[in-house]
């Protein structure tokens, strides 16, 4: 088959993965939220494909892992213990109630330290769209190993990333949301709005509720709120394809009987065809390899490789066959495939994975190609 002939090539990324960041072996464990979430995918594909438990257990593992030590205070951070607060035993029972930390290099801006735009992509914090990557991931977990804690602690985690991140600017206005807080989630550190945590989150809580109708329903309304007449748009290449596995996993709850936002699907669509038109436009895939950021090309591939199951999922909806814009829409999205194989075939190549481009954030990098040769694992069976 031939999904089956990238097996070797993620099959080494992963476990290189696992090597290099402490999974395995005798090295400190080296966590980052982002990179992780899409690892846990990424084994838990690996397991599915070959039968092998060894990536099971690297999946489960890796999330023991991620709450250990996201899940707490920095080695060089003033306090100890979980960022919830709570203590040893309780702690370890609900490892995501205070969020998780980004794992970025340096730590936190302290209150007191002037702000520095620059400096603050590697401060360390929390970031929404990370959070909601992980509760992505502690559902696939759930779901692909019928263990129903996972779901719980992706709940306990939405709920508290929800109530620190949103905000209400003035009484009877609509809630916004803060980009990055801190640590502990006292206080913003970036205050500005992610351009897609809203969608991001809305689909996060409702994928969450499929399996426990009862739960997040404040945070859902809440959400939907935020996302009505949202500006969606971006011409980044990894913005571009969040927007398309959104779309993905919106159809999928469609499938599965949840009701969504009335227009969310046909939005996304729009913002990301505008945005890959503008992206194309620029002609960034011929630039020189030193100049491009692997991690934002392979995050499109990744979403262009989610069109095709949203096209067949229309096809077979007859509630949806009459919504042409949208058919119109991936019929468009659908003529830039060939540009994962462009991608994929940049990144592929050795001397490319040589280059300070890539090395500069190796462990991304690896991982999200490998997602982008399996994009199930991250889609979700």
């Amino acid at each position: 088959m031939e999904q089956d002939k990238n097996l070797p090539v993620i099959d080494e990324i992963m476990r290189q993965f696992a090597e290099e960041t402490g999974l395995l072996g005798e090295r400190k464990p080296q966590r980052y939220l982002w990179t992780d979430a899409f690892a846990v995918c990424n084994y838990l594909e690996l397991h599915h494909r070959t039968g092998n438990e060894e990536y099971r257990t690297y999946a489960l593992d890796l999330v023991d892992q991620v709450h250990h030590v996201l899940g707490r205070y920095r080695e060089d951070d003033r306090r100890s213990g979980w960022i919830s607060g709570l203590d040893e035993s309780e702690g370890e029972k609900h490892p995501t109630c205070g969020g998780l930390r980004i794992g970025k290099q340096l730590p936190e801006r302290l209150p007191h330290e002037p702000e520095d735009d620059q400096l603050e992509y590697d401060r360390d914090g929390q970031y929404f769209h990370y959070l909601t990557k992980w509760m992505h991931a502690l559902h696939q977990v759930a779901v692909r190993t019928n263990t129903p804690v996972y779901d719980t602690w992706a709940r306990e985690l939405a709920v508290a990333a929800h109530e620190a991140f949103t905000y209400q600017p003035a009484a009877g206005k609509k809630k916004r949301m803060f980009w990055k807080m801190s640590t502990d989630l006292s206080r913003p550190l970036v205050s500005s709005m992610g351009r897609h945590d809203p969608v991001d989150g809305y689909l996060s809580y409702l994928e969450m509720q499929a399996d426990a109708p009862a739960a997040l329903q404040e945070e859902i309304d809440e959400m939907e709120a935020i996302c009505r007449r949202w500006d969606l748009s971006t011409d980044d290449p990894l913005g571009i394809g969040g927007l398309l596995t959104d779309a993905l996993r919106l159809v999928k709850l469609e499938k599965r009987g949840r009701p969504v936002l009335p227009g969310l699907l046909e939005n996304l669509l729009k913002a990301a065809t505008a945005g890959i038109v503008l992206f194309s436009g620029q002609n960034s895939l011929q630039s020189p390899i030193e100049y491009r950021l692997p991690f934002r090309e392979l995050g499109l591939s990744i979403g262009l490789q989610a069109v095709p199951a949203i096209e067949q999922y229309l096809k077979k909806n007859t509630a949806r066959s009459a919504e042409n814009p949208s058919g119109r829409l991936l019929h468009q999205l659908s003529g830039y495939s060939s540009l994962c194989g462009m991608i994929e075939k940049s990144w592929l190549h050795p001397e490319s994975r040589r280059s300070v481009a890539w090395k500069t954030h190796n462990d991304i990098n690896a991982v999200m190609l490998a997602t982008c040769l399996a994009p199930e694992g991250f889609f979700g069976r």
